[in-house]
């Protein structure tokens, strides 16, 4: 059994869980592999086993059983750049804040990794989105289990972005910039943009503008074998093209199509996990008195 761990610097208060952890998995003769700067970063707070090995490359883990993220939800978002294509299952160990994507929390952690080696647990797959541009600009990690944003940089003044579904022509968006996002992607940047929540799992793309200058431009649910082409224009030179965490400035001239990736994520959930019991309790709904 060999399991990769992904994290990146980690609060202090969280060394006792990390030794926990590591003594855990090794205690049940598995192959730990750390990636090599949190490694680097957790060696220099704590004594670590001389066992544990390193890594630096997704080609690294390309054997790996398993991949454990450790951190909030942006911490999972790099992970899924290591797993790629590979198919490899990836629990998420929640020391930040909201934690939709990383659902088991530290104290859980015992059970956890008892139920994940003996097979007891669900896969939840998650659709990615890909985007193809001239030049091929992300490389080999050109998704996003998230979203795909544009948005303006370098000046105040809003961008135009045309969206065409397929061939045909949906709108002009006049705004700071949009947000295409994956029924993941949800309950992230464009929930803050007013976009609607989407349970995993529903085949939806979701195109929400970000402070768009007509009011009556809403955010859009459409199928996810749609393919979408954009097109930017504004008065500056670029814009800014985001896959979850990771940015570019990219030319006006540039065209972007974004559609459902190939290959999916399997997200490790144990059998008591419920998506909409996560969505009680990360968004604090129902908590008012006559509820209860």
């Amino acid at each position: 059994m060999k399991i990769a761990i992904y994290g990146k610097k980690l609060d202090e208060n969280y060394l006792s869980f990390i030794q926990h952890l590591f003594k855990k998995l090794l205690e049940k003769q598995v192959e730990v592999l750390v990636y090599s700067t949190f490694y680097d970063d957790l060696n220099q707070k704590m004594a670590l086993d001389k066992s544990l090995k390193t890594y630096s490359t997704h080609e690294d883990i390309s054997d790996a059983n398993y991949l454990f993220g450790i951190g909030g939800d942006g911490t999972l978002l790099k992970a899924v750049t290591f797993v790629r294509a590979t198919k490899i299952p990836i629990l998420g160990i929640n020391t930040g804040r909201l934690g939709f994507l990383t659902s088991i929390n530290t104290e859980e952690i015992d059970n956890a990794i008892d139920d994940v080696l003996a097979g007891d647990y669900d896969l939840d797959t998650r659709t990615l989105l890909s985007l193809e541009t001239e030049n091929n600009l992300f490389g080999e990690v050109n998704y996003a289990l998230n979203e795909i944003t544009l948005q303006k940089k370098d000046t105040s003044s809003m961008v135009t972005i045309q969206v065409y579904l397929g061939d045909d022509f949906l709108n002009s968006y006049w705004a700071d910039g949009l947000i295409i996002s994956t029924p993941t992607g949800s309950t992230a940047y464009s929930l803050s943009c007013n976009g609607p929540i989407v349970l995993p799992g529903s085949g939806n793309i979701i195109i929400t503008p970000i402070a768009p200058h007509n009011l009556n431009v809403r955010p859009l649910v459409i199928p996810d074998d749609t393919e979408l082409t954009l097109k930017i224009a504004g008065r500056t030179e670029n814009f800014l093209v985001a896959l979850d965490s990771r940015s570019l400035t990219v030319p006006l001239s540039i065209e972007l199509k974004i559609k459902k990736s190939p290959h999916q994520i399997n997200l490790i959930r144990l059998k008591n996990y419920s998506f909409l019991n996560t969505l009680r309790t990360k968004l604090i709904w129902g908590l008012d008195k006559r509820n209860y």
